[in-house]
């Protein structure tokens, strides 16, 4: 088990950017592989992006592709979420998520067995 603590998330205008960091308890963050979801008011948790554990390996959801950049820094037990040219529609909560020896490539809540508080990412017209 690990725990996680999102952090990063505000106000920005759109166009802008964003990072989020997701700091991880524990001394088996490298086993774990990171995904970061999130969820806007009245609709269902949403995948964005995943980190397999070793971090060679990205995936991103359609809707994010080119605009946002996942990484992690197993030193340090954090994962990030680089968000550039910000849409008012990537207005949500943003969460991130561990599942043990991930090849991130899962893009289902239910596939990550840790989840974060999540953080809240407001994007203004």
């Amino acid at each position: 088990q690990v725990q996680l603590v999102e952090s990063g998330g505000g106000l920005v205008q759109a166009g802008g950017s964003l990072r989020l960091s997701c700091a991880a308890s524990g001394r088996t963050f490298s086993r774990y592989a990171m995904g970061w979801f999130r969820q806007a008011p009245g609709k269902e948790r949403e995948f964005v992006g995943a980190i397999s554990w070793s971090g060679g390996s990205t995936y991103y959801a359609d809707s994010v592709k080119g605009r946002f950049t996942i990484s992690r820094d197993n030193a340090r037990n954090t994962a990030y979420l680089q968000m550039n040219t910000l849409k008012p529609e990537d207005t949500a909560v943003y969460y991130c998520a561990a599942k043990l020896w991930g090849n991130g490539r899962s893009t289902l809540p239910d596939e990550y067995n840790d989840w974060g508080q999540g953080t809240q990412v407001t994007v203004s017209s």
